[in-house]
């Protein structure tokens, strides 16, 4: 039985030029080559698995092949490349960083560098995961780093430049790899599947190009994968189910949902989702991507920066026309909120629930019906005049007279009706009507126009009260609920005094101080504390002209000095200093 090579390694390129995705990279050191201007060290740094260490190795390749082609590929037929094909070359030495990272083994790689090729021209040295030497090793390598033997290259390859030491980044020809894009992952796994005889919708290569993250290896590492779940035939449900990623459906169903403003179904879905095994964040994150993706087809100029198959590219852009962009920006400002909020909190499902609800209402607010206070709408009638009423005789309606009369009757009724409502009215006690609101303003302050829906408990207006009670109530709050002490200060400075129709007038400084006592809710506490719920409070701020200047400690004693110079000889014999 033949022994299975898994896809990363059988179809791992041998050429720069099949390298996929790497273009501009290959395209230097294929120029580096030609003109002869080949540095001693090469940093090659980058994500994993997009052929930082296949460059290296083809490089290495080329450069010690004795008959290069036109286009400066190695020629695969002189007796170097045929030594590189079989694995037995020894112009090329790897060395792995992270289990060869101390001092010892890089001496020992120091003193092989002496040694000059048997075949070639170059010895090249891999050192993959560098970032993992030592800071001990680092130094070590320093010195061969900056001046090693002429024929002697060095190629480094790391995923974490950041951990590399600026002394070493200096001695290095720096090359940053990119992520593979979905278009280049797509054509390539094509071809893949092309050579193996596997069937393969667009669709489920989109998918596996997106799981993969930018990686070829990843992405092959999934196709094996799928082949070995799905056969030769690999369909889109079959990926989904396979890779356990979430279907494209139910995030259309789901914007649909929201523009219709149900809830219901909005939570069904996502209940849906979750018993299927996916998780809440992982839902969440798709949702702002798809999101993403639908404002993106808004455009044709940003179109191109859709990355998913012809098919559901098209529905990307259905569900656009029907999108209002502000409707796209408020769901992706609500998804990124729930995103950011999901590690903190400890109800993650009803963090999401409430989301959903909230993006259904972005085009259908829902708003509590206005609830007004019952009022005496008319009269109830004695009982003598319900059974007068009910005893007419049918003849009477007919006759014009007792018809005129019963107008006039009803005329000077509806007259006495205004009056016995405002005397009712009057001996009330008032309430507060609560103001419709909405579930999707929760949270917002007053300044946005919105008010709480708890209705504050109201008190008799006829309660009167002194200076001396106000003052005791206004110190009682400045002790228990005003920690901060300039804010105590300011309060016990600037008491009320009492006008008219029981409103409280304070004097401030200036607009800073008048709405640091508004956003104390003092007149609240008062109202509950007095018994009276007339009380307003009026701030008055007082003209730079009239305002009482605060001098500081040393303005202070200045003008003790210049009333009593003597102060300040006693001051010097007892060696005092101003506070």
């Amino acid at each position: 039985m033949e022994s299975f090579i898994v896809s990363a390694r059988k179809y791992r390129p041998t050429t720069f030029k099949s390298v996929v995705g790497q273009t501009a990279l290959t395209t230097t050191l294929k120029n580096a080559i030609k003109s002869n201007h080949l540095a001693h060290a090469y940093l090659f740094c980058g994500p994993r698995g997009v052929g930082k260490t296949t460059c290296a190795r083809i490089f290495a390749k080329t450069i010690n092949c004795a008959n290069l082609t036109a286009d400066f590929e190695a020629c695969n037929e002189c007796e170097s490349c045929k030594s590189f094909n079989d694995q037995r070359s020894y112009n090329i030495h790897e060395l792995d960083a992270a289990s060869n990272n101390g001092v010892d083994d890089i001496r020992s790689l120091t003193d092989q560098v002496r040694i000059p090729p048997q075949m070639g021209k170059y010895s090249v040295y891999i050192i993959d995961e560098v970032h993992m030497l030592s800071q001990g090793a680092f130094n070590a390598f320093l010195k061969t780093l900056e001046e090693p033997p002429a024929h002697a290259i060095f190629i480094l390859a790391t995923t974490e430049k950041h951990k590399i030491i600026p002394t070493i980044l200096s001695r290095c020809q720096i090359y940053d790899f990119n992520r593979i894009t979905v278009t280049d992952t797509i054509n390539h796994l094509k071809y893949v599947a092309s050579q193996e005889g596997v069937t393969i919708d667009e669709n489920a290569l989109n998918v596996i190009a997106q799981k993969s993250d930018g990686g070829m290896r990843d992405a092959l590492s999934i196709f094996d994968q799928l082949v070995s779940f799905c056969g030769n035939n690999i369909t889109y449900q079959k990926v989904i189910e396979n890779l356990n990623v979430l279907d494209y459906e139910y995030y259309f169903r789901l914007i649909n949902t929201f523009l219709q403003g149900n809830v219901t179904e909005a939570l069904l879905v996502f209940n849906e989702i979750l018993n299927k095994g996916f998780e809440a964040q992982h839902f969440i994150t798709g949702l702002s991507s798809h999101l993403r993706d639908v404002l993106v087809s808004k455009d044709t100029s940003t179109i191109q920066l859709l990355e998913v198959g012809a098919e559901i590219g098209e529905r990307y852009k259905q569900q656009a026309l029907s999108c209002p962009i502000p409707f796209i920006f408020s769901a992706l400002n609500i998804s990124n909120e729930c995103d950011l909020n999901y590690r903190i909190s400890k109800n993650k499902r009803l963090l999401v629930e409430l989301a959903l609800i909230k993006m259904c209402q972005i085009t259908h607010p829902i708003k509590v019906e206005e609830q007004s206070v019952p009022q005496l709408k008319t009269v109830q009638p004695t009982p003598n005049q319900s059974t007068k009423t009910e005893e007419k005789p049918v003849e009477e309606k007919k006759n014009p007279e007792i018809i005129e009369k019963k107008e006039i009757q009803e005329e000077k009724q509806k007259e006495e009706i205004p009056l016995i409502e405002k005397k009712v009215s009057e001996n009330a006690p008032k309430f507060q009507r609560p103001q419709s609101i909405s579930i999707s303003n929760i949270g917002k302050t007053e300044e946005n126009n919105v008010v709480s829906d708890i209705v504050q408990p109201q008190f008799s207006t006829d309660n009167k009260f002194t200076e001396e009670e106000l003052s005791s109530k206004w110190n009682e709050f400045v002790l228990n609920h005003i920690d901060d002490t300039r804010l105590k200060s300011l309060l016990t400075t600037n008491k009320p005094q009492i006008g008219k129709e029981d409103t409280l007038k304070v004097k401030v400084n200036n607009r800073f101080q008048e709405n640091e006592i508004h956003q104390l809710h003092i007149v609240d506490f008062l109202r509950k504390e007095l018994q009276n719920n007339n009380i307003r409070l009026e701030i008055e701020i007082i003209p730079e002209s009239e305002q009482t200047s605060y001098l500081s400690p040393e303005e202070t004693y200045k003008k003790m000095t210049e009333t009593n110079p003597a102060l300040e000889k006693l001051r010097k014999n007892l060696e005092m200093e101003i506070d």
